[in-house]
């Protein structure tokens, strides 16, 4: 019963009042390691995996149905890796796999971690914006991220693998799917996300330091894109298991 409940086992909704995504890029054989054998990386050139870095701030989050007032607000960092799977009936999705996720409330951390395999822990989370900039801090994360708003002929990161915007927008996140894998019974679960009006616009990261990223020593990490949406609902369905067939 208590592996059932955590796979997602009903619709959750929310409203996205600020989703920034800052997406690094990092040798496929230095990721491989991480992912488990149902899924492949999502990689570019051949080349590059990649590793994103969400930081959303929620309202309302509650079960799908639910009145907003029954909801609740928090603040979420998850690390993902980007994958892709094949369905047993032949579907290739594109997805993230979840390797870490922070809130910054034990009440959110608590009920994660019940219904979900998201490995939620709890943190300390300082969000601020004015009309300038955006600074989100964590002290015990070891996070420090400052964007720039008053720039609106945004350039690519320096050393981004990426061309152009719309190469890196193929690498921006959330994707529709997030994965997990019990290699114990084989079985994939798939949670899918929904959302309407979905338009990243890039942003100019100023600081990137993020713990995470760092305690993992890759010989070489740059950050490849950063995006941000605002003012989006959205709702993740009930999850879906199929056992793997390698």
């Amino acid at each position: 019963m208590k592996a059932t409940l955590k796979n997602h086992p009903f619709a959750v909704e929310t409203f996205f009042k600020s989703s920034i995504v800052l997406t690094y890029a990092v040798a496929k054989e230095e990721l491989q390691h991480l992912i488990p054998e149902c899924l492949t990386l999502d990689t570019f050139d051949d080349k590059y995996a990649f590793i994103a870095i969400a930081l959303v701030d929620t309202k309302n989050l509650r079960p799908k149905g639910f009145p907003a007032f029954l909801g609740n607000d928090f603040y979420l960092i998850g690390c993902r890796i980007f994958v892709r799977y094949t369905t047993n009936d032949g579907k290739r999705l594109r997805g993230l796999y979840i390797l870490q996720s922070e809130t910054n409330k034990n009440r959110m951390s608590v009920l994660g971690n019940i219904f979900t395999h998201y490995k939620y822990t709890t943190t300390d989370i300082d969000f601020k914006k004015n009309e300038n900039k955006i600074s989100i801090l964590s002290k015990k994360s070891d996070v420090e991220i400052e964007i720039n708003l008053t720039n609106n002929n945004v350039n690519l990161p320096v050393n981004s693998p990426f061309k152009d915007w719309k190469e890196a927008r193929r690498f921006s996140g959330p994707l529709p799917f997030t994965f997990s894998y019990n290699k114990e019974k084989n079985e994939v679960l798939i949670i899918e996300g929904v959302r309407e009006n979905w338009i990243p616009k890039p942003i100019e990261i100023i600081k990137n330091k993020v713990g995470f990223i760092n305690q993992f020593n890759f010989r070489n990490v740059v950050l490849a894109n950063a995006f941000m949406i605002e003012n989006i609902p959205y709702y993740w369905k009930k999850g879906k298991t199929e056992i793997w067939k390698s």
